[in-house]
């Protein structure tokens, strides 16, 4: 064993949380926190949620009074989790669930909604531009997601270690190989492992957004310690901000 991963083990031990997952409002608690007006936002509205895992958030959204609600995954196993979990409820007959979006759906849905996916998914630029096209004219995406890649925890390693900016100390062989010892997934990359990292940065996600031909009609970053002024320091910002979220809206010429 070399010495980085000696030394990188030596601050490694498994994580012992236990995630729990709520229902109803509570599943849409830390969304509200960002945006607190989602629930009128979403309801009597068609919403979009992109990238909805097992459904839950979807779920609440179309119980919270959503005229159409349809969440898309291309992970057909939670996808099919969703749908068992919701197919017998005839309460949710405005819910449905798929794996891709069709060319019906352009310009189709009033709120868009990515939670914790951004920095995940394989092709960013491409997911957002889908979201954009789904939108209706007068519509909006609602994006919150972290931490991004160079903030603290950007590796999304602390299930074994709480060594801050991990990626940036540390080789990504080093780490994927202490990683082992906690995950035998095979992953050597961190675009391997569950879920995958695209190594989404603050002023990547910004470039995305412009390309989009998308602009941000609020936004807010959250930075370690909750010193968010420092989100406007130039060569901090990255380091620091933990957590991104904003409301895009169609740019119209």
């Amino acid at each position: 064993m070399r010495l980085a991963e000696r030394l990188l083990l030596a601050f490694s031990e498994e994580a012992t949380e236990t995630a729990t997952t709520g229902s109803g409002r509570d599943v849409l608690a830390d969304l509200e926190r960002e945006f607190p007006e989602l629930l009128q936002l979403v309801r009597e509205r068609r919403v979009l949620d992109f990238g909805c895992g097992t459904g839950e958030q979807a779920e609440a959204i179309a119980r919270a009074g959503a005229a159409r609600v349809v969440g898309i995954d291309s992970n057909p196993r939670v996808l099919e989790e969703a749908r068992l979990r919701t197919r017998n409820d005839p309460a949710l007959g405005n819910l449905s669930f798929r794996d891709r979006l069709d060319a019906d759906d352009r310009g189709s849905f009033d709120v868009v909604i990515s939670k914790d996916a951004m920095e995940h998914f394989a092709e960013p630029e491409a997911a957002l531009q889908q979201m954009a096209a789904a939108l209706d004219a007068n519509g909006r995406v609602l994006v919150t997601f972290g931490p991004p890649w160079f903030a603290p925890y950007g590796s999304h390693m602390h299930f074994f270690t709480r060594v801050p900016w991990l990626n940036l100390l540390f080789s990504e062989e080093t780490v994927m190989s202490v990683r082992s010892r906690f995950r035998s997934d095979g992953a050597r990359r961190y675009e391997e492992v569950e879920s995958g990292l695209n190594r989404m940065t603050v002023r990547r996600f910004e470039r995305i957004v412009e390309r989009c031909s998308l602009r941000a009609a609020w936004r807010r970053y959250h930075c370690v310690r909750r010193m968010d002024v420092l989100a406007r320091v130039p060569g901090l910002r990255e380091l620091l901000i933990n957590h991104v979220s904003c409301t895009l809206v169609k740019q119209h010429e």
